[in-house]
């Protein structure tokens, strides 16, 4: 005999940990970051080996060009927010980003300066990551309450990771068949079935009257600096700026060492572009294994302090390895258990202290902290390691002298979760307040 309907949802929300009526929504959600991050994912081994055919010397370049590029679009971000509804907002972006994808099919096909379309491209890449899941969260953290992101934020995730997964097998499949141009179109492809996600999460969260937002959806309004001042006149904000600093830094360091191992390993571009799809593909695998078993469990149990900490411990585990054994095997390790720690445990703990601040701060100081804050600290890092290898600074000094950071970055992590929880409980700090009070709550 079939099983009922409900009790087939019933079964799923429980294995979720979401409520029935919440399926719907959370579907939609979990479809929506599975498009979003797999047309990424097509586009990301293309970006490292990008990395290497503009010439592995010009990458600090690339990241102050690209940090450039996000302290222009944050103010342009902030302007358009401040004009458009949250549902125009967002088929905005996406439009734009599409109608870039085929710009750069049309410039990788016409084979005119192959050299400056592979940083133009590294550098729109760099942006184009750290954009989208930007807006995505910040649609989320709109959509859901503090207590539905601490239940579903695991699982919505894991869509991401889903769609990260296939991603890079897309990659690798197509690039035997077409050239590296077609993965343009087919990334767009997957942003063009955002828009219809989109679509229908805005008309689940009209319906909505939680936390009594009836004009979530309204544009809204203020400055089109109002990123940065939300920013630095919040602890909090600037306490969550701090942890994203030191992942950056953290996260730099090895990006640049691994990515110059693996140019001195391989010659080939077609073997390390394979050699990064197989990278991408283990990590997500992992990180979707987690999201699904062990994301949700892990806070339900220990609280978004467990999951903020997973990456300062794995991190001094990580450079204390690597300042003893400073292989290119040990590189890899690390960097795949770090992006793991990320995607499954870091990332979504982050997302949910968003859930806490008024909706201003929640699409502008968010896309502030989560693009020009990044992306800062990825060209800072860069031109900082560059000098210190100038002067005779080692791998291995520099692993030495990060792990005494890992320290601060737990205390980040600790005082973040003692203030998201307080908030939370807070009748001040719903996500729906714009006081002047809960923007200044102490630390």
């Amino acid at each position: 005999m079939d099983e009922p309907d409900h009790t087939r949802r019933a079964r799923w929300a429980d294995f979720l940990g979401a409520k029935p009526e919440e399926l719907v929504p959370l579907a939609w959600a979990f479809v929506y970051f599975f498009c979003l991050l797999c047309g990424y994912s097509i586009l990301r081994p293309v970006r490292d080996e990008m990395a290497i055919e503009g010439g592995l010397k010009h990458l600090p370049w690339m990241m102050t060009a690209t940090f450039l590029t996000m302290l222009a679009a944050t103010p342009l971000f902030g302007w358009l927010s401040a004009r458009c509804s949250r549902y125009r907002l967002l088929l905005t972006v996406y439009a734009f980003f599409i109608t870039n994808l085929l710009a750069f099919y049309a410039l990788m096909t016409s084979h005119l300066h192959p050299e400056w379309v592979a940083r133009g491209f590294f550098v729109w890449l760099s942006v184009f990551n750290l954009f989208i899941v930007s807006v995505f969260w910040s649609f989320m953290a709109d959509l859901f309450t503090p207590e539905q992101g601490a239940r579903l934020f695991g699982a919505i995730a894991a869509g991401g990771s889903s769609g990260a997964l296939l991603g890079p097998l897309f990659t690798t499949g197509l690039t035997f068949i077409f050239p590296i141009p077609v993965l343009m179109v087919a990334s767009s492809l997957f942003l063009g079935a955002c828009i219809g996600c989109v679509y229908r999460l805005e008309r689940w969260g009209r319906t909505q009257t939680i936390h009594h937002r009836p004009q979530q959806g309204e544009p809204l309004r203020g400055s089109f600096l109002a990123g940065v001042r939300l920013t630095f006149s919040s602890p909090y904000l600037l306490g969550i700026s701090g942890y994203l600093a030191i992942l950056t830094m953290t996260a730099t360091v090895l990006y640049l060492e691994q990515t110059r191992l693996v140019s001195e390993y391989l010659d080939r571009p077609e073997a390390r572009t394979r050699l990064f799809s197989t990278l991408d593909f283990t990590t997500s695998l992992l990180t979707w294994l987690t999201q699904v078993f062990v994301t949700r469990r892990l806070i339900g149990r220990f609280g978004l302090v467990a999951a903020l900490l997973f990456l300062p411990t794995i991190s001094l585990v990580g450079f204390l390895g690597i300042a003893l054994w400073p292989s290119l095997a040990v590189y890899v390790v690390f960097s795949v258990l770090r992006r793991v720690g990320e995607y499954a445990l870091s990332k979504p703990a982050r997302e949910v202290l968003f859930t806490v601040v008024s909706r201003e701060e929640k699409y502008k100081a968010k896309n502030f902290i989560d693009t020009a804050i990044s992306r800062g600290g990825d060209a800072t890092t860069a031109w900082l390691v560059t000098a210190m290898k100038s002067l005779g600074v080692t791998a291995t000094h520099i692993a030495w002298a990060l792990i005494p950071l890992m320290g601060v970055w737990a205390w980040f992590a600790t005082v973040l979760a003692r203030q998201e929880k307080r908030r939370s409980a807070s009748p001040l700090s719903s996500a729906s307040s714009t006081t002047e009070s809960t923007r200044r709550t102490a630390w």
